[in-house]
């Protein structure tokens, strides 16, 4: 067009040079969730049909992540109607990733003459024309990537805006929905343990009473992802500072903190346990033990369950000592310990050391001629052990089984009572003393 005069140039011509450049004209009709294309060509020519579903053409569109074909959970789905209204132009850009290889497209959207009937215009980028751009994102991910999901919330008017999903793209989204709507879907995605706090911190007159202009607030909780996968994240409110003491903004934002999450809870855990464990013999320690006694009384009372209690003594261990020296006592006391577990590994029980020699067991779903048997299964074992430069030992069980009229001081005195009577019976026994509404 070496010709070519810009003074001669009119509106058809324009037209032309418009259905020339463009690469996909879709009509939509949001009422009917029907859309219909009249101009498909190069990339769009493949991977938009014809005809078809609207709310299909937004999850293809929108619904992905980025740089993959790999579709949203349905969970959040529900989302897709409302991002398929438009008040007014639009435009954005999306990654569509077609036989590998990822495409970035360019949509405007003007709405016409009825509510919910759109025109789609839709042309694949140049990869010259947005490098930069991607480069400068690269520069920012380190920081975004952290930030899954944030908004501008207006709770007067009760509108959000400004919503930006960075697992779905890197700009703002279309999302014509009011808050108190919003805040109703999104709570399906949040941990049943956290809904209660998730509607109570988000809720509007909560938000107006706790934060003054330019404060944030924040808890952590279980949210579902887009894959569907429940992570740890913070979820973060922030009023903006304005003029009006009677505006009440906030920017909502989600922050992934599964990573800091998982590894703090892990070590927290490992601390539990080490203040838990008696640190020779790996069992539970005297105040853990003590708080499993507790709990089985409790759930005696409120379920029924039957629970019994032992307290094993080991006979003569204050000899083992004077004898052999208390680093051999020691390794006789894991000894014993590990005797114990073996028999009793396949029964739902717990084990901790109450103080020197003596342990208590807690047995769960156990009868009382079960624990009567097993009783005396751990005397014989620990009778046969050769317990290295001791060789043979014994030891003295009591046995009771825990009533709903039990208080922890009544339960534990039985059990005593029943390890002296095996004492004063000679030893190397089993005496069983049962509460009185057993009997």
């Amino acid at each position: 067009m070496s010709d070519f005069n810009i003074s001669d140039f009119t509106f058809s011509d324009a037209m032309t040079q418009f259905s020339e450049l463009v690469d996909a004209i879709l009509i939509v009709d949001g009422n009917a969730d029907i859309y219909k294309a009249v101009l498909r060509r190069r990339l769009f020519k493949d991977c938009i049909s014809e005809t078809g579903s609207y709310h299909d053409l937004i999850e293809k569109l929108w619904y992905h992540f980025h740089d993959s074909t790999d579709t949203v959970v349905d969970d959040y789905h529900v989302f897709i109607p409302s991002s398929g209204k438009f008040s007014g132009k639009y435009s954005k850009k999306v990654n569509l990733l077609v036989d590998g290889i990822t495409h970035t497209v360019q949509i405007t959207i003007f709405p016409l003459e009825k509510e919910n009937i759109y025109m789609f215009i839709l042309d694949e980028m140049d990869s010259s024309q947005y490098v930069d751009e991607k480069l400068t994102d690269k520069k920012v991910d380190t920081i975004q990537n952290t930030y899954l999901f944030s908004m501008y919330v207006d709770i007067v008017r009760d509108t959000i805006n400004s919503i930006s999903v960075t697992e779905l793209s890197d700009e703002v989204i279309n999302q014509q929905l009011k808050y108190s709507e919003w805040r109703m879907m999104i709570v399906n995605m949040i941990g049943a343990d956290d809904q209660a706090l998730f509607l109570e911190r988000t809720e509007p007159e909560y938000l107006k009473k706790n934060l003054t202009p330019g404060r944030t607030t924040s808890f952590d909780c279980l949210m579902m992802n887009l894959e569907g996968k429940y992570i740890w994240v913070k979820l973060i409110f922030s009023r903006a500072e304005t003029s009006n003491d009677n505006d009440f903004r906030f920017v909502f934002m989600v922050q992934n903190i599964h990573e800091n999450a998982v590894e703090l809870m892990s070590t927290l855990k490992m601390y539990e346990g080490l203040a838990s464990m008696d640190s020779l013999t790996a069992v539970f320690n005297h105040g853990r033990i003590e708080t499993e006694v507790y709990n089985a009384i409790d759930a005696v009372k409120k379920n029924g369950t039957s629970i019994s209690l032992m307290l094993l003594d080991i006979d003569y261990f204050k000899h083992v000592n004077d004898e052999y020296g208390h680093a051999v006592g020691d390794s006789t006391l894991v000894h014993f310990v590990d005797t114990v577990k073996n028999t009793v590994s396949e029964c739902n029980a717990v084990l901790g050391r109450w103080g020197g020699e003596e342990f208590v067991a807690v047995f769960y779903d156990k009868t009382k001629e079960e624990i009567a048997e097993l009783a005396e299964n751990i005397r014989e074992r620990v009778a046969a052990e050769s317990f290295n430069k001791v060789g043979g030992i014994t030891c003295s069980i009591g046995v009771t089984e825990i009533s709903p009229e039990d208080t922890f001081d009544t339960a534990f005195e039985r059990v005593d009572k029943a390890v002296y009577d095996a004492k004063a019976g000679g030893r190397n026994c089993v005496r069983i003393i049962l509460p009185a509404s057993v009997c």
